[in-house]
């Protein structure tokens, strides 16, 4: 079977699991979030931190709960970070240093998982199952209770309230992620995934040295990493490693888990909003730019460009065999065009316009299909634009699933698209102009360039992958991705919450001959250039500096 084809088959493997998944585990996440019940041992939560999950929440409650168990989630983690030298299961190794522990909570917390450190030389068995994995769980929780709310603040009228912030978070957590989990860890553990709580071994010695590997819980981890769109790993190489990712069977598995909630939500909005077909709209739109990004990378690595990729096949060059070309490409562009961060190659082993491609997917706003919960929430914003485009061509008010885009709501959603690519560019700008950043660029010129703007690209999007080759574990980047993760995450959230308030407080708009039918092919389609020419006219020059003049040199 020749490479290509083998490439092909996994991607129509793939597309046909996420159909199987997309109606039944759309209409339960609608259930889910709709239910007014509560089970017992969500009860006994509630019980445990004092909430009221009956008490419907504004937009700013909503936000403040938010933050607020956010910000624990830092000082835990930075703690128990600090205290590793003296906790039990530590392996030996000693505390992080702050910079650093600073860095990886932010990072954890903030659904990035971006690492600056070797995770089978750093972080003994408590730190990586009582912090790092509880962070993959919640905060991915937080990301869908998120989207949840602006789905009400559509679904809903004449109200400001967009349900219960802490009531989202359990039922994301108990009844949605921890059951998946499972089932999902039983099947990586089946297929050769470790895992365990066993300390240091020696393996084996050659040239005068040795060579060591630590075991880990590493299959429960492994799932939620991808499953919450989260990324990071247990080891440095990610899901590379043999011990997270043994074969081809599994890497497809854990595209699925990545892929999986993000999908099933469009689904779950049209549900909640009682409109199907407009939860349709949205996955075409996601599923239109995601299979056109793998087409690009699956071409530009194949391309046969001089006797060495000639003889391999393809750029094979930072890719695992087992995986080939195809599996890596699908990899690469499904963790970029979602939050997710976890990799199964070295992204900066591809050829440029390949490069390009992942940074490019991340500067989309990673919403093809996104991160569970911002994936929804940050195409939502775009439709809001494309709907706010479309009235200005055609002379009318604009309107979406029946409330008014108005003065307000276009600047919530200016705002929430314009953080980002300020985040980017100004970290970006700063770090090469400054002398000390520099310093840590593997290469120079185009390629140098380019390692830079991809760690301020995957740490303000809240990716978590890195291109290889820049030493990112200094005061400078562990500080400022630190910062860029932060704001990255929770500024437009606060943009996100407001705009679904506003449009809760709405009254619906009576459908007539003149309104926007946003659930056809011709919105979906303006959806997509909305997206492309946005995106395009922010990053250019930037990518243009870097795997642009990169690939074309």
């Amino acid at each position: 079977m020749s490479p290509v084809l083998a490439g092909v088959l996994q991607l129509l493997a793939l597309m046909a699991a996420l159909a199987l998944a997309y109606v039944p585990l759309g209409n339960y996440l609608a259930r889910v979030y709709s239910s007014p019940k509560h089970l017992r041992i969500e009860k006994w939560i509630y019980k445990g931190i004092g909430a009221d999950p009956d008490t419907e929440m504004r937009w700013p409650a909503y936000l403040r709960g938010v933050l607020a168990f956010s910000v624990a989630g830092v000082l835990f983690l930075y703690l128990l970070q600090r205290l590793q030298g003296v906790l039990p299961g530590s392996l030996g190794f000693a505390s992080i240093d702050p910079d650093q522990a600073f860095n990886t909570a932010a990072s954890f917390v903030a659904n990035t998982n971006w690492q600056s450190y070797y995770g089978e030389q750093a972080m003994g068995h408590v730190v990586q199952t009582a912090g790092l994995a509880v962070q993959n769980f919640v905060s991915a929780a937080v990301g869908i209770a998120v989207a949840v709310a602006l789905v009400r603040g559509f679904a809903r009228s004449r109200t400001g309230e967009l349900g219960n912030f802490w009531a989202d978070l359990v039922r994301g957590v108990v009844r949605v992620l921890v059951p998946i989990a499972v089932v999902g860890a039983v099947i990586l553990v089946a297929c050769g995934v470790i895992q365990n709580f066993s300390g240091i071994h020696e393996v084996g010695r050659f040239m005068g040295g040795s060579q060591q590997w630590n075991g880990g819980a590493v299959a429960s981890q492994e799932v939620i990493k991808e499953l919450g769109t989260n990324g990071g790993g247990y080891f440095n190489a990610n899901s590379a490693h043999p011990f997270e990712n043994p074969t081809p069977f599994t890497n497809l598995f854990e595209i699925f888990l990545i892929l999986l909630i993000p999908v099933a939500l469009t689904r779950t909005f049209g549900v909640m909003t009682g409109s199907v077909r407009q939860g349709y709209a949205i996955l075409a739109t996601m599923a239109t730019i995601w299979l056109s990004f793998v087409a690009l990378m699956m071409w530009t690595e194949f391309a046969h460009h001089g006797p060495a990729l000639q003889a391999a096949g393809g750029a094979m060059e930072g890719k695992e065999v087992r995986f080939g070309i195809g599996g890596s490409s699908i990899f690469a562009v499904s963790t970029t065009l979602t939050s997710t961060g976890a990799v199964d190659s070295f992204h900066s082993s591809y050829t440029g316009l390949g490069g390009g491609i992942t940074m490019l997917g991340m500067m989309l706003g990673e919403i093809a299909p996104g991160g569970v919960g911002s994936g929804l929430y940050g195409m939502l914003v775009m439709a809001v634009i494309a709907v706010f485009i479309a009235g200005l061509m055609v002379g009318r008010t604009p309107e979406y699933l029946g409330k008014k885009i108005g003065t307000r709501e276009i600047k919530f959603a200016a705002c929430y698209i314009l953080i980002t690519p300020a985040l980017v560019l100004v970290f970006t700008a700063a770090a090469m102009a400054l002398p000390t950043p520099g310093d840590s660029m593997t290469n120079g010129g185009a390629h140098g360039f380019s390692e830079i703007l991809y760690a301020y690209t995957s740490a303000s999007n809240n990716n978590g992958s890195a291109f290889a080759g820049l030493n990112a574990d200094t005061q400078w980047f562990n500080t400022t991705l630190g910062l860029a993760m932060l704001l990255g995450r929770f500024l437009p959230m606060v943009f996100v919450l407001a705009l679904a308030g506003s449009l809760a407080r709405q009254q619906p708009v009576p459908t007539t001959k003149g309104t926007l039918r946003t659930e056809k092919p011709l919105f979906s389609g303006l959806l997509v250039g909305a997206v492309l020419i946005i995106t395009g006219l922010t990053y250019f020059p930037a990518l243009a500096l870097g795997p642009l003049a990169e690939g074309l040199a």
